[in-house]
């Protein structure tokens, strides 16, 4: 079983999911203008990869008998189109690092699943950061799962 320590990070990891998929969500809707009809459909399909990401790490989680967190992390929606991106790579950067870590002490604890898990959800956190980075670039790429 996983120890506390793994529980606590997979926690997180829900809180910043739950925090990710409100903030793009409501940036998708906040959004206005000729930028907005461009991209504010990928923000939508964003917010709803996140509350999936959330749904796995709850359902591993409720494998371990702990309950998963309902509280998000802070949301940022930001104001500007470009804070509101800025806080989106934030917020990619922040997971990716989380679920590196994860992964780390996925494989200490001998725990096989819990890291297959985290190295899926992590590819998606590093299509959506590429998609943020892009977009600020002024070259937005989607994502290719739908």
């Amino acid at each position: 079983m996983a120890s506390q320590k793994l529980k606590d990070m997979m926690n997180k990891g829900i809180a910043s999911e739950i925090q990710a998929s409100v903030q793009y969500m409501w940036q998708h809707v906040q959004w206005t203008g000729v930028d907005h009809y461009a991209v504010a459909e990928e923000f939508k399909n964003i917010a709803i990869q996140e509350m999936k990401h959330a749904e796995k790490i709850a359902e591993r989680l409720w494998y371990f008998d702990e309950a998963p967190t309902t509280k998000p992390a802070p949301i940022h929606v930001g104001g500007e189109l470009w804070e509101m991106v800025d806080n989106d790579i934030k917020a990619e950067e922040e997971a990716i690092e989380l679920y590196k870590l994860i992964q780390k002490v996925a494989d200490a604890e001998d725990d096989p699943t819990t890291r297959f898990i985290f190295e899926g959800i992590l590819s998606e956190e590093e299509e959506h950061h590429d998609f943020f980075t892009s977009l600020k670039a002024g070259k937005p790429k989607m994502s290719k799962k739908k």
